[in-house]
């Protein structure tokens, strides 16, 4: 059996942005019937509810989907977590990495679930400040850790493409919870993930 790509979109929020797009065309002094535009509205209504997916989902559920009662109280680290999302100020994406840590109390997570958590908070219109604190909570509501860390690193397209134009600039931003707000276990946190490993 061939591989089939499957793709379901509410068709009346689908109907909507499609008008709203084919007005923004016309506002911009473009004619949204010419052949290269004649399927645009369709494609970026697809697309913005592709980006826009978390509103839609539960990353506590997420993390409560794969809960596990392990005896362990060493620090654990998922780095160099990819992350895209769309600035809410100008609706330009902004990408990079998340890093995050947590050291449990008596409950671990699927490491996936993690990376589903930032997702979930990325697939939203957001700033990186409150992206980075939200996902600080779910995993601390969820899992009730004994501390957590979260640094995320982006770029942010609003500063390359438009105002100020720093193409180098990188933003990052961190939340701390618990153990570690203590300076010896913040430190090796960010020991760990400005060490490459490998």
């Amino acid at each position: 059996m061939a591989y089939k790509k499957i793709d379901q979109y509410d068709e009346d929020v689908t109907s909507d942005l499609m008008k709203n797009y084919q007005e923004v065309l016309s506002s911009l002094g473009e004619d949204p019937e010419r052949e290269g535009l004649i399927k645009t509205p369709e494609r970026v209504a697809k697309a913005m509810q592709y980006l826009t997916q978390g509103y839609q989902q539960d990353p506590k559920a997420i993390i409560k989907s794969a809960m596990f009662k392990e005896d362990v109280s060493e620090m654990i680290i998922v780095k160099d977590i990819e992350l895209y999302s769309m600035c809410e100020h100008h609706m330009l994406p902004f990408f990079g990495k998340a890093h995050i840590a947590y050291i449990p109390n008596g409950w671990i997570t699927g490491l996936s679930k993690i990376a589903r958590v930032v997702d979930v908070y990325s697939r939203r219109l957001q700033v990186q400040e409150r992206l980075t604190t939200q996902i600080l909570e779910a995993i601390k509501e969820s899992l009730n850790p004994v501390g957590v860390a979260v640094v995320i690193e982006a770029k942010h397209l609003c500063m390359m493409m438009r105002g100020v134009q720093k193409q180098n600039s990188v933003t990052t931003t961190s939340a701390f919870d618990g153990e570690f707000h203590k300076n010896a276990t913040r430190s090796e946190f960010m020991k760990l993930i400005s060490k490459d490993l490998g």
